[in-house]
């Protein structure tokens, strides 16, 4: 018999779910997010309130999008059947074609998003960007419990959907009445139900052929599944399972999805999968994922290029997969590349170098060496922390190869090593002298662009940085060097006084189009800076937690910077047990790496021992990152040093600032000579 779910009617919270969408045309919010625990009515609440705006509105048309274990997995899964993913490169540019497919229809779009908590990242970006744009009404479902992707999560806490929360039913449907439900089917249902159990959802056809007609609709009828028409351009209909827990005790039932019986469902499913065209980027993915763990695993090649797609979409885990995956059949120089990318990534520096250091570059072509160095060296120095490792293995590199643009797009990851070891002198001329050479090649142009601009900011230089700024970002890069630019451009907003054009376009790195972390993370950096400038300090600390301690379990020089920004917000908000505890850990971390960094760690100094009433070190402090500054050909950052010490009561701070801004013309080295200037005078 079909299982009773005891779900209540919730006419309360169906009210609010209407008048919800109804007020999106307002332009505060555009739907309504519904949390609750499974077996509440979630979705039979996310269908009427669609259905009930559907007959009052006929122009509007309704795609759902359901998440499940399976397209948690594959980037764009749960879109697959709304979006097509064309071979465009950068996840932002992807999210924006995503958005531009939605928008190209007539009538107004209502999009229900049915357990919102088991999407992919890509797919949990594109439904925030669909509501911070306000390019369609929402319904949003999910569990309050579970560790939801963060763009699904920012749907309340930016508060762009209205929170409308479901209490489980008083009477529940438990898991002993779940199992022997499952256990009762009868044996073509349950098979029907095991497909599913492995891989969900199945188009109608595909799970027919594995299973037959009657199966199918046996386990319809029984309620085990359901056939779903969710509207767009994918094959339907599709089924899924008739409840999230039926696939849970299925698959439990099978021995968990590593066990044998599991494998070989898999390996039914895949080999109906591969008998079809996969023209579109996540329907390849769709494919290689559970084949990777399946007894008809696919040739190395397409395996390779399924993992190289996983990376370039932003979804390190099923590259990692994937690689593995390659690795395993073939030990090919490509597939360590691709592991050791995904792995470096995900800030796993160790476990990077020992997939690079296997191979013998003796065998090597020179394509190949740089393929193999140039990473290697950059998980040297970041991720391992040995600066000076990585920089002699970058000069005997360069001793092998014998091209012009090799060396030179070696010379560019040179370049990033100085200007992170605070040699902005030598960086920016060997930045120069690539940008200069016509021979540079885009990952060398990108690395040159983008220290040479953070550079120039720094410096003082402030009229060099757009123009570098540009040159870097039309080149084809690895996403993270964005914030490196970032960096640079909010430099010259915040020294010419422009606090709310830094907060515009520091917000614009945190709005998940680098999807995975640590990019969300380096974005809060960027803003937490701007929040610091305008004594913002709450905000700034509210942020730079998280922030840190997603950044100090990487190797990236953003680390120590978060931490130290991190110290300063809090002594500026008199925490001195948080700030002390801050600072202490910025001190450990810190670094040859993130030496471009040591004045703004000796401004936290100050704060921190001004937050204990040391008023003579703090001023010490403030002077010494100043001088440093100084030392290292960061006048701008010398500027703000400083004024530091001058907001801490240095009356002797006129003279080094007044030749200061002999030198570098900004609002905030005028306002700083006038306020020295008047604590002097007093």
């Amino acid at each position: 018999m079909p299982i009773r779910w005891n779900v209540p009617e919730h006419s309360a919270a169906l009210h609010r779910l209407t008048e919800a969408l109804d007020n999106g045309a307002e332009g505060a919010q555009t739907g309504a997010v519904v949390l609750g625990p499974d077996g509440c009515g979630k979705s039979t609440l996310a269908r009427l309130a669609a259905e009930d705006h559907a007959r009052r509105h006929p122009s509007t048309r309704i795609r759902w999008v359901i998440g499940t274990p399976a397209e948690a997995t594959v980037p764009f899964g749960a879109f697959s059947h709304l979006v097509r993913v064309a071979d465009i490169g950068k996840p932002a540019a992807l999210l924006r074609a995503a958005r531009a497919s939605l928008a190209d229809a007539s009538g107004e779009l209502l999009l229900v998003v049915d357990d919102a908590h088991q999407l992919d990242i890509l797919s949990a970006t594109l439904v925030y960007q669909l509501a911070l744009t306000g390019a369609a009404r929402m319904i949003v479902t999910g569990r309050p419990d579970a560790a939801a992707p963060a763009p699904i999560a920012a749907l309340w806490g930016d508060d762009l959907l209205a929170r409308i929360d479901i209490a489980a039913p008083e009477e529940t449907t438990d898991v002993a009445d779940i199992e022997a439900f499952v256990a009762g089917l009868p044996a073509a249902a349950r098979s029907a139900l095991d497909y599913l159990a492995v891989l969900e959802p199945l188009a109608l056809a595909d799970l027919t052929r594995l299973t037959g007609d009657d199966a199918v609709r046996q386990a319809e009828e029984l309620g085990a599944l359901e056939t779903r028409n969710r509207g767009g351009d994918g094959p339907d209909p599709v089924v899924y399972t008739a409840h999230p827990r039926f696939a849970e005790r299925a698959l439990a039932a099978l021995g968990g999805p590593d066990s044998p019986a599991a494998r070989q469902l898999r390996t039914d499913v895949v080999d109906v999968l591969a008998a079809q065209p996969c023209e579109h980027v996540t329907e390849q993915l769709r494919l290689a994922a559970p084949a990777a763990d399946s007894d008809a695993p696919q040739p190395v090649e397409q395996v390779l290029a399924a993992a190289q797609q996983a990376l370039r979409l932003g979804d390190l885990n099923l590259g990692e997969r994937l690689a593995r995956s390659a690795l395993d059949q073939c030990d090919q120089l490509p597939a360590r590349l691709a592991l050791a990318h995904a792995l470096a990534w995900q800030g796993r520096g160790r476990d990077a170098d020992a997939v690079l250091s296997a191979v013998d570059p003796a065998g090597l072509s020179e394509p190949e060496l740089m393929a193999w160095a140039l990473p290697r060296a950059a998980n040297q120095f970041f991720m391992l922390g040995e600066p000076e490792r990585a920089t002699a293995f970058l000069a005997t590199t360069r001793g092998r190869v014998t091209g012009l643009g090799p060396r030179t797009t070696l010379d560019a990851l040179g370049a990033t090593f100085a200007m992170n070891a605070g040699n902005i002198g030598r960086a920016a001329a060997a930045a120069t002298a690539v940008l200069a050479d016509p021979a540079a090649d885009d990952m060398a142009v990108a690395w040159a662009g983008s220290a040479a601009a953070l550079c120039a900011a720094r410096a003082g230089r402030f009229d060099d940085v757009e123009a570098l700024a540009r040159r870097a970002l039309d080149a084809e890069h690895p996403g993270l060097l964005r914030f490196t630019i970032g960096l640079a451009e909010i430099t010259v907003l915040l020294m010419a006084g422009e606090l709310s054009q830094a907060r515009k376009l520091a917000g614009q790195f945190t709005d998940f189009a680098e999807l995975q972390q640590p990019g969300r993370a380096i974005g809060e950096v960027l803003v937490a800076q701007v929040l610091i400038a305008g004594d913002d300090f709450d905000a700034a600390a509210t942020l730079l937690r998280p922030a840190a301690a997603t950044l100090e379990r990487t190797g990236y020089s953003w680390g120590p910077l978060s931490l130290t920004l991190l110290a300063t917000a809090l002594a500026r908000q008199s925490d001195i047990a948080g700030a002390a505890k801050a600072l202490s850990r910025a001190e450990s971390r810190h670094g040859t790496k993130s030496a471009l960094f040591a004045p703004e760690l000796g401004v936290a100094r100050a704060w921190q021992l001004a937050s204990v009433r040391d008023r003579h070190g703090a001023i010490t402090a403030a002077r010494d990152a100043a001088r440093m500054a100084e030392r290292t050909g960061q006048s701008a950052v010398a500027l703000h040093a400083w004024d530091t010490a001058v907001r801490l009561g240095d009356a002797r701070a006129v003279d080094p600032l007044a030749r200061l801004c002999g030198e570098v013309d900004c609002a905030l080295g005028r306002a700083a000579l006038a306020r020295a200037r008047a604590l002097a005078g007093s």
